[in-house]
């Protein structure tokens, strides 16, 4: 194929998805026509696998791109598949050349999704993490929020910029204006570039103005206090500033009290103790109810600057952590979640204990984000509390704690992870043999070699085979080798098909595993009539024999 057919091929089928989502709305799950819009989808998405290893498409707004080639492009919200992902903060989504059938139809159930129902908090982010696919990886930019047409104040700015003329004119209308009588005709002249900025320059410094001017009035207030009643009722005033400034939108004036109350020197004032006072300060804005003003404000269209969000949480006691927790349950836009987990990774490192209370929280989704802030934070000792977690009800929790044992890692976390190797739910062992790789430990190393080795793992799935050995690999260890080896010269008369299983994943791993000394026995099941074997074998060697990297 030349190069405009690949991107021709591609551009098929990002076309076939947006045909597809029509269908999977319209007909149930079990209506032949759904499923063989699925399978057709599928069939013609895997070609593009003969060409390359892996699909990598990036998202803007109005376009989908493959390397550099744009292979999709759309405008408006109908259709636009670019701004289906883009506008959740999706940037770039890859697909591996080992996806499964029902994996790809997960993917395209999400693309068919109605985010439009009122009743549906969910966004694409959030239901592709749920899924935890195997074979889709997936990189989103969260500062980015759904944005809808472009503001009209940007375009009134633009045009203005069009029809802009220079300082001369602007200062001769000004000279005619004064000449008063004289005039016979007064020309409008439209304002430049440099004037408008100078124009929202001044509005600016006259908000900021007053603002400072308000705190500084305040604080003097405090300052000069002639005893502890007149310093309490001025904390008072100060706590009612910060609340109606918020309530208004404006929680820069907040953040500046809270700057200027941590740096006021309370040794000034001899005749009274006014230590506790001041904390006041700082346990008001960490209260309950600020923390939902704030909670709301972040969810409206304006939203808080996460910098100013940042600052302002970064000043309060750990005591507002519960509250953060709260609000997290109620939140609806990404933008606002991700300010509170990165305000509850700040605060609950001060101490998890706090955040490890709310594991016993009866929303399973707080229950998750606060398991997720546990591994941002990375404190070893929020293993015993996961421990307490981990036998949740809820399979997307198990696996968020399995993810942070992972992540943890230690001998510790790799032994609450072992027992999860044979849970009922297959997306669970999945996810915990993957955890166990990532703790990098010896005792990991064992638990997966004797899973393999036990006898029911041979009635397991083709993929979970796969998925151990390819784990198990990353060692490339002589043990692991020596038991790659072993299976893949074991002679079987019964159940043949599984022992081929086997064989097939342990020559994916051998060949990640790189080791010449395997390639005589892949040679052999090169020759196999098993058509999967034989190709799994086939590339294993070409892999060891050109160093080719997994």
């Amino acid at each position: 194929m030349t190069d405009s057919e690949d991107i021709r091929l591609v551009s098929d089928v990002i076309q076939s998805f947006i045909k597809a989502k029509k269908n999977l709305r319209i007909y149930p799950t079990n209506n032949p026509i759904y499923t063989k819009t699925v399978e057709a989808v599928y069939r013609k998405f895997m070609k593009v696998f003969d060409i390359v290893d892996s699909i990598s498409l990036r998202f803007t707004r109005s376009e989908i791109l493959w390397g550099d080639a744009k292979v999709f492009a759309g405008t408006g919200k109908d259709d636009n598949l670019a701004l289906f992902f883009s506008r959740d903060g999706m940037k770039e989504i890859t697909f591996q050349k080992d996806i499964q059938p029902d994996e790809f139809k997960e993917f395209l159930e999400i693309i068919a999704f109605d985010f439009e129902s009122e009743d549906v908090v969910d966004d694409v982010v959030t239901l592709m993490w749920e899924k935890d696919f195997r074979s889709i990886r997936y990189t989103v930019d969260e500062s980015i929020l759904t944005e809808e047409e472009e503001d009209y104040e940007q375009e009134a700015v633009r045009q203005a910029k069009e029809n802009a003329a220079d300082a001369d004119d602007l200062a001769r209308a000004y000279t005619d204006a004064l000449r008063g009588e004289e005039a016979e005709e007064v020309t409008l002249i439209p304002i430049t570039d440099k004037d408008l900025k100078a124009v929202v320059g001044l509005i600016e410094r006259a908000k900021q103005d007053k603002r400072d001017k308000l705190v500084d009035i305040l604080l003097d207030m405090l300052r000069q206090a002639g005893n502890f009643y007149e310093f309490h009722e001025i904390v008072g005033i100060l706590e009612n500033t910060m609340e109606y400034s918020v309530k208004q939108g404006d929680i820069n004036i907040a953040v500046e009290i809270l700057h200027r109350a941590q740096e006021f020197d309370v040794s000034a004032l001899t005749e009274f103790d006014c230590t506790d006072e001041i904390q006041r300060i700082f346990t008001f804005a960490g209260s309950a109810e600020m923390i939902k003003i704030i909670g709301e404000l972040m969810d409206t269209e304006s939203g808080i600057e996460e910098h100013i969000f940042n600052s302002y949480a970064s000043f309060l006691p750990r005591e507002s952590v519960p509250h953060f927790i709260t609000i997290l349950g109620e939140l609806k836009t990404i933008g606002a979640r991700k300010n509170v987990i990165n305000a509850l990774t700040f605060l609950g490192g001060k101490d998890i204990s706090v955040l490890a209370g709310s594991l016993a929280d009866s929303r399973w989704y707080v229950v998750r984000n606060i398991i997720y802030v546990l591994r941002k934070i990375g404190d070893p000792s929020a293993v015993t509390h996961l421990m307490k977690a981990a036998g949740h009800n809820d399979v997307r929790v198990r696996k968020e704690v399995l993810k942070t044992l992972g992540d943890l890692g230690g001998e510790k976390a790799a032994g609450v992870l072992r027992t999860f190797l044979t849970d009922p739910n297959v997306s669970v062992r999945s996810t915990a043999v993957r955890a166990l790789g990532s703790t990098e430990t010896d005792f990991a190393k064992a638990a997966l070699l004797q899973r393999v080795s036990e006898p029911a793992f041979l009635f397991a799935e083709f993929s979970e085979k796969k998925e151990c050995f390819e784990v198990l690999a990353t060692w490339k260890d002589d043990d692991v080798f020596d038991l790659l080896m072993k299976i893949l010269k074991k002679r079987s008369f019964f159940r043949r098909a599984k022992h081929n299983e086997m064989k097939t994943a342990a020559s994916y791993a051998l060949g990640l595993i790189g080791n010449k000394d395997a390639i005589a026995a892949l040679e052999k099941l090169r020759k196999s009539k098993n058509r999967t074997l034989s190709e799994y074998a086939y590339a294993a060697v070409k892999r060891i024999e050109y160093g080719k990297q997994g």
